[in-house]
């Protein structure tokens, strides 16, 4: 049956089923033909309407995809996640963490919520990083097409995430991508947590990421960027008055 013909059915019975089943005049054969069909579609039709309703998509068709809005999606193994607005405290850690960087590195090697950055899951992932740092390398392969860094790029230097609230979140932001930037081959991996009150920098040595957690008035060291100047509570209160 095709997806819209069962559809059209599944609203039609949900409408009128309850109402003709209480219908004293309706006839004992014609209740038991409704409930037939009723349990036809909810055991047989409606399993296969639902498997098919939700289409995976390919790197290349997410490439391709315009929904006419100006939403912003992630690829989570071919299921578009829609990205909801940051909240203000987020946005200005990491535009602090953008003023910091721009006092040793070129801007043309920034990007800031602005640049797709392809990763391996089950299926293929496309995040958008909060700030990432690129090398010189990357930038020429990247060479001023979409703002997209493929598998057959160079990694970039640094991606950070300043993490919001919520558990899909936080596990998002700790868990999923600490595996993927990791496999990713990213030499460095911040987790911002304003909620935690903690920096969470990851260095990837022999292929994993080995974690040191900065708080307060610890200053960040990176061994990526030893040049940074900057404490941890710096970062995690900028902006507040």
């Amino acid at each position: 049956m095709p997806q819209g013909i069962a559809i059209a059915l599944h609203q039609t019975l949900s409408q009128n089923t309850a109402a003709d089943l209480m219908n004293p005049g309706l006839p004992t054969n014609s209740r038991s033909c409704i409930r037939k069909v009723e349990y036809i579609f909810r055991v047989m039709i409606k399993p296969k309407v639902m498997s098919t309703a939700i289409k995976k998509l390919t790197l290349d068709e997410y490439l391709a995809y315009d929904d006419g809005t100006d939403v912003r999606y992630e690829l989570v193994d071919g299921e578009l996640v829609e990205m909801p607005p940051e909240s203000d405290r987020n946005n200005l850690i990491s535009l602090y963490l953008l003023s910091q960087f721009l006092k040793f590195i070129p801007i043309q090697l920034i990007r800031h919520k602005d640049t797709e950055l392809v990763v391996i899951g089950n299926r293929t992932r496309v995040r958008l990083p909060d700030l990432m740092i690129l090398t010189q390398e990357l930038l020429e392969a990247m060479a001023g097409g979409r703002a997209t860094i493929t598998p057959d790029m160079p990694s970039p230097r640094l991606v950070v995430e300043v993490v919001s609230s919520g558990k899909v979140n936080e596990d998002r932001d700790y868990r999923y991508k600490r595996s993927e930037y990791a496999a990713r081959g990213i030499p460095e991996y911040w987790i911002v947590d304003a909620y935690k009150v903690r920096i969470t920098l990851l260095s990837l040595v022999d292929g994993l990421y080995e974690e040191t957690v900065f708080q307060g008035t610890d200053i960040i060291k990176s061994a990526t960027f030893p040049m940074l100047d900057v404490t941890a509570a710096q970062v995690l209160t900028a902006g507040q008055v």
